[in-house]
């Protein structure tokens, strides 16, 4: 399975988790009248609406090259993970917290709060069987890496973002879960206020940290440390490679761009060293199948 391919099937257990969520709370915010249920609710419509942006940005960074755009559409889906995260901040966290504080200044306590705990208890369920879905397409990638060495170095902002989202939605049921309980203990509509407010800092925490590993791949960034070792590995193992000089890689959506300088071990005639060239970045590809662009400059010095 494409990389691609395993970000889409993610999104879709997302998405399909986060639009029956995204009812069940909102209905039952309407009819409960709790801030924090309210919270969530935003909080899943929000997601909903994140999960179609970055199908849209995958769709997006699949076009063509044209002359405008050489290396193609591929940093697209950095746009729209980028936006993602911007509306997670907004309509999430920034929503959350003003609804918290509205609660505060005028309390009131929600109706039937029993109607809140079990649809947050079913939406804890839901939610961890999308989080079980997106840790399992994550699992194909990482290798032997730890989930935060792979959030770390990852690429592939689309996958990041979902994980992201995932985690800050059973952060938030579990904070939504612990208010209205609280709630109905002490019959204190205090808890309920501090909960969505609690809710509205989580999203923009997780959105902060989603926009910063975002943003450095909007601006560019070289493969991820363990592909870039490995290709130098491979080029100097090649017995028509005297030396590397220098190698830099640019990752463009789920393809990379690859440019080499190093001497040829054979300094023979033109023809002679452009099929070393050419038979090496074969090879090349051969090894690192999501390598789209080559450019070897041959030399002989640095």
């Amino acid at each position: 399975m494409s990389h691609t391919n395993g970000s889409i099937k993610a999104i879709m257990y997302a998405l399909g988790a986060n639009g029956g969520i995204a009812v069940a709370k909102g209905l039952a915010a309407w009819y409960t009248g709790s801030g924090a249920m309210l919270a969530e609710a935003i909080h899943s419509f929000a997601d909903c609406a994140n999960q179609v942006l970055l199908l849209i940005g995958l769709r997006r960074a699949k076009r063509p090259v044209s002359e405008e755009h050489p290396l193609g559409y591929g940093k697209a889906i950095y746009f729209w993970s980028f936006i993602v995260a911007l509306m997670l901040f907004s309509m999430g966290g920034m929503f959350s917290i003003y609804e918290g504080v509205h609660k505060m200044l005028h309390p009131e306590m929600p109706t039937s709060p029993w109607v809140a705990v079990a649809v947050l208890a079913v939406s804890i369920l839901l939610e961890f069987g999308s989080l079980k879905g997106a840790l399992n397409e994550v699992n194909k990638v990482k290798g032997k890496r730890s989930l935060a060495r792979w959030f770390k170095v990852s690429r592939q902002s689309e996958l990041i973002v979902v994980v992201g989202e995932d985690i800050a939605a059973l952060l938030g049921l579990s904070l939504a879960l612990a208010a209205v309980l609280l709630t109905i203990v002490t019959a204190n509509p205090f808890f309920d206020a501090l909960g969505t407010m609690a809710i509205g800092v989580v999203l923009v925490l997780v959105a902060v940290t989603l926009g910063i590993e975002v943003k450095s791949l909007l601006i560019g960034e070289s493969a991820d440390p363990e592909t870039v070792s490995a290709m130098r590995d491979f080029l100097s193992g090649r017995s028509e490679v005297a030396e590397i000089y220098g190698l830099i890689t640019l990752q463009l959506g789920t393809e990379l761009m690859v440019a080499v300088k190093g001497r040829m071990q054979q300094q023979g005639t033109a023809t002679e060293l452009i099929d070393d060239i050419n038979r090496v970045e074969s090879e090349l590809r051969g090894a690192f199948p999501q390598i789209k662009w080559i450019f070897f400059e041959p030399d002989v010095k640095d």
